[in-house]
């Protein structure tokens, strides 16, 4: 059974900075893309950044996040982080660690959603201003 838990949410305060991870079990993902969604209450999930499975990684961002978050992975862990800096309010809300079930590209980095068949439960950031 496959299986992402995220981990290193919490309440930190505008301007600070959290680590997220995102371990996963049950299969490698040491040659699939993975990324970090979100979703603030009342609103859609939202892609935050992907990273592709290469050693050389493709990564991409959400405008919102481009200069403060960075999404890197440790293949032999089996994991996928998300280090944010300079948090801010509007950054709270429920992010979701994702991994494609397919094998691309060594580049292959989507944005969309519907490219990833794996899904984390959610860890809650609350950014306060």
């Amino acid at each position: 059974q496959v299986q992402l838990v995220e981990s290193g949410g919490g309440l930190v305060q505008a301007g600070g900075s959290l680590r997220l991870s995102c371990a996963a079990s049950g299969r490698a993902f040491s040659r699939n893309a993975m990324g970090w969604f979100r979703q603030a209450p009342g609103k859609e999930r939202e892609f935050v950044a992907t990273i592709s499975w290469s050693t050389i990684s493709t990564t991409r961002y959400a405008d919102s996040v481009k200069g403060r978050f960075t999404i890197s992975r440790d293949n032999a862990k089996n994991t996928v982080y998300l280090q944010m800096n300079g948090l801010k309010p509007e950054d709270t809300a429920v992010y979701y660690c994702a991994a494609a079930g397919g094998v691309y590209s060594s580049s292959f980095a989507p944005m969309g959603s519907r490219s990833y068949d794996y899904w984390g439960q959610g860890t809650q950031v609350t950014v306060s201003s």
